[in-house]
């Protein structure tokens, strides 16, 4: 069967939930959860809805979410620990540190990989499989047919969203939020800037990132034909009755698929008005289950919403149990009690025989039968009195209330789990000491290039170290045959050129490296992976190829670090969003620091010139200006069918050589995106001269950002 998961941002919601079908909830804590600005549950809160769940035999799952810095980690194991003691059914992460953490420290806790981790192909599902994580949430911009690829490749449960809002970006790569206002997406405090309107090309702004809601209750026969194993829906921030309507509806036709069919299936048009009428921003889409993006699944103008008033959830859902109660003379009056397979036995005063007025069934069966507001309610109950008998009417009530105390107990104690030790703190996860290991020499400088014009201007600058070229530039007439002109060149010069292979692996990127990698491994020096998926097929295709991981390879936490340096990585990227203080904790000084460079900001599978109507399968480049008239530039990535928003202002650290030599870190990296060939020499210039050259740099000139090193993410 198909599991019904429902979001809860509340107790109260998550009681609507339950009551409403749901066979599982997902809420956030205090801490570490995807959702900041929900209410979410206090400690006290989550550890009675754990119970409440378990005793109506449903499920709760933790979202633990977001990317934990170095100096939060620490507090992860009082965090986890009461839930984890309580029976909590699984957490859902992002950071392979938390993950890895997890596993070691929390024995039998399922892990499950969140939409966050951008899994996008069988690849990278199989090796999670491996590591022991039981379920994932792949990216929201799956296709039907790549989801069958992993439910039908691994033994996963695979975790659709089904209902609810829909991001722009693939979820985990967004830094928009994160790089206009230090509000993170990575930690649950999106500002959603992608609800805005923006200008592309100096046109009239609209809202050109804002996709419909997504709505898939008439697809649900294919869903659940494609190997999905639970229905999410979104909305943790959403109220009780919301909440409550829509799994309503999703059990009932979850139900209706198995019980008449597909050829019997149907929505009623009154249903889906009921979904619209419950709440829906902009209309609803079916998201990218049937397609890869376009402009049917975006609102550009607001509508005007009206708000209805919707009826209170029921709030009360009562297990059915059996009873027997026996009832004799000279004998201890006993209840038996059975839920499923939990049965307990509770005695009472010994029968005296009756004097006057004995004890009827009917008056032991009313008396047994008021359970109130407890979990419980009498399916079946047998009542057996021999002779004429009397006990007090308290000791029956007395029974009753025992009993159902005692059930109750002894259902949540078969989750209880006992406190696993700490673990000590490994020699690899321990501070880097960097205050003897100020080099001597200067900072290194690498390059990362995504034109040929400016492969070609840092070609002519032999004191960068290392340069990265965008793998796309193989796949595209012209520019393969000058590359492969200017790499010999390079090679003869003993210069280190590697490509940097796609943003997202999905089918397309597949389809590329299937015809191509051979030829990218043997001109190239060495690679750049951007996600699991492509670091796994690069060990799978050549282990011996150096590899460098890039900075959407999250490294928060030492143990993520820890996590990757088992592999035999040539060089890891440190994080964006890490500010300079907690760049020290985590050590860079194996690390390469991005300092200069227009950061990508999304990266999505919609298409902003083909929304405009204007695609022309063609690679290159838009401006989308805010309501600041900042404007971001947008790349049409065809090869692999996506699109990078890059941030309206460039970073720029020219200026702090002496604070990064301070952190130990041995190797910068400038990024350069939309650069032309005089830009990139003069920032090329402008850097050698700082952190080669040595010479005195004064604070950049024009617009221009300090990223995070300075502020940043709460």
């Amino acid at each position: 069967m198909i599991e019904i998961l429902a979001p809860a941002g509340d107790y109260e919601t998550l009681k609507a939930a339950v009551c409403a079908g749901a066979d599982a909830v997902y809420a956030g804590g205090e801490r570490f959860g995807a959702r900041a600005y929900a209410k979410n549950f206090s400690r006290e809160e989550l550890l009675l809805a754990i119970d409440y769940v378990h005793l109506h035999g449903r499920k709760l799952y933790l979202t633990v979410n977001t990317l934990v810095k170095e100096r939060e980690f620490a507090e992860l194991y009082e965090y986890l620990l009461p839930f984890y003691r309580q029976g909590l059914d699984a957490v859902i992460v992002q950071d392979l540190g938390v993950m890895d953490y997890v596993m070691r420290q929390f024995p039998g806790l399922p892990i499950h990989a969140s939409t966050q981790m951008t899994i996008t192909n069988v690849i990278a599902a199989k090796y999670l499989e491996s590591l022991g994580v039981s379920r994932i949430v792949p990216a929201r911009e799956l296709a039907l047919a790549e989801i069958q690829e992993i439910s039908g490749g691994t033994g996963l449960e695979v975790e659709c969203f089904v209902h609810g809002a829909l991001c722009y970006c693939y979820s985990g790569q967004c830094l928009l939020s994160s790089m206009i206002g230090g509000r993170s997406g990575n930690r649950g405090q999106c500002a959603q800037p992608c609800r805005l309107s923006y200008a592309v090309e100096h046109q009239k702004a609209k809202d050109i990132l804002s996709l419909k809601d997504l709505c898939t209750i008439q697809f649900l026969p294919d869903l659940i034909e494609s190997g999905i194993h639970s229905f999410k829906i979104e909305g943790r921030m959403k109220q009780p009755e919301y909440v409550a309507a829509v799994v309503g509806m999703y059990r009932k036709y979850t139900d209706l698929y198995f019980s008449v069919g597909r050829e019997g299936f149907r929505v009623s048009e009154e249903d889906v008005r009921e979904l619209e009428r419950v709440y829906q921003r902009r209309g609803y889409c079916g998201g990218y289950y049937y397609e890869h993006n376009g402009p049917g699944m975006l609102s550009l103008e607001r509508p005007k919403q009206e708000l209805h008033d919707s009826e209170r959830p029921e709030m009360k859902i009562q297990e059915k149990i059996n009873g027997k109660f026996m009832l004799s003379s000279g004998n201890h009056v006993t209840l038996y009690l059975r839920y499923q397979e939990t049965r307990v036995e509770i005695t009472g005063p010994v029968a005296e025989e009756a004097t006057k007025q004995p004890l009827t069934k009917e008056r032991i069966e009313k008396q047994l039968q008021k359970t109130g507001n407890t979990p419980f309610v009498f399916e079946n109950l047998e009542i057996h009195i021999q002779g004429n008998v009397f006990i007090p009417i308290q000791a029956v009530n007395e029974l009753r209330r025992r009993g159902l105390e005692m059930l109750e107990e002894r259902i949540l104690q078969s989750f209880r789990r006992e406190s696993p030790g700490k673990l000590s703190e490994s020699e690899e996860n321990r501070p880097e000491d960097v205050s003897q290991d100020l080099q001597t020499e200067p900072i290194r400088i690498t390059v990362s290039v995504e034109t040929m014009e400016q492969l070609e201007a840092a070609a002519s600058y032999p004191e960068t170290a290392r340069i990265y070229v965008e793998d796309s530039l193989w796949g595209r007439r012209g520019s393969r045959e000058r590359l492969e002109q200017i790499l010999p060149k390079l090679k003869d010069a003993g210069r280190e050129v590697y490509f940097a292979m796609a943003r997202i692996f999905r089918r397309e990127a597949g389809e590329f490296y299937d015809r191509h990698f051979d030829e990218l491994a043997g001109n190239f020096d060495g690679v750049l992976v951007r996600n699991l998926e492509s670091f796994l097929y690069v060990r799978e295709r050549n282990a011996a190829l150096p590899v460098v991981t890039d900075s959407s390879i999250y490294l928060w936490n030492r143990r993520a670090k820890s996590f990757w340096k088992k592999f035999p990585l040539r060089s890891m990227t440190a994080p964006v969003e890490l500010n300079k203080w907690e760049l020290g904790e985590l050590g860079v000084r194996d690390m390469e620091l991005i300092v200069y460079g227009h950061l990508p900001v999304m990266i999505s599978a919609g298409c902003v010139r083909k929304n405009l109507g204007k695609c022309e399968r063609k690679p290159g480049f838009l401006s989308m200006a805010d309501r600041q008239h900042k404007k971001n530039i947008v790349k049409n990535e065809c090869l692999y069918c996506y699109n990078v928003i890059y941030n309206s202002a460039p970073l720029v650290l020219a200026d702090q050589y002496q604070e990064l030599r301070k952190l130990g870190c041995k190797t910068v990296r400038l990024q350069f995106s939309i650069e032309n060939k005089e830009k990139v020499g003069e920032i090329l210039n402008l850097f050698l001269s700082a952190y080669t050259r040595e010479k005195e740099c004064p604070a950049p000139k024009g617009t221009f950002t300090r990223g995070h090193f300075k502020r940043g993410v709460k």
